[in-house]
């Protein structure tokens, strides 16, 4: 079931990171949740990292940190996507 929750977030957070991203994306939908994941694994290293992964109540600053890490790395995946795309074209 955890797996499951993972690709759920991944795809949510992945898409929030999209929108909040400017310009379009180019990554497709299977890499944006690929990427959803990794900034949610991302941020709550973070939040362990500085102590705030388990609060009571709902853990916003966690929340928050895994939706910063999904735009991180939205934003940089998508770059090397297109850039990869790019040049596989002008082979």
């Amino acid at each position: 079931m955890g797996w499951l929750w993972a690709i759920i977030v991944g795809l949510v957070l992945g898409l929030i990171a999209k929108a909040i991203l400017p310009g379009k994306q180019q990554i497709p939908l299977w890499l944006t949740t690929v990427f959803g994941i990794l900034g949610s694994v991302l941020g709550n290293a973070v939040a362990t990292w500085i102590g705030v992964n388990d609060t009571r109540g709902i853990d916003w600053t966690r929340h928050l940190l895994q939706l910063i890490g999904a735009v991180a790395v939205v934003g940089v995946g998508d770059m090397l996507w297109a850039s990869m795309r790019r040049s596989k074209q002008r082979a």
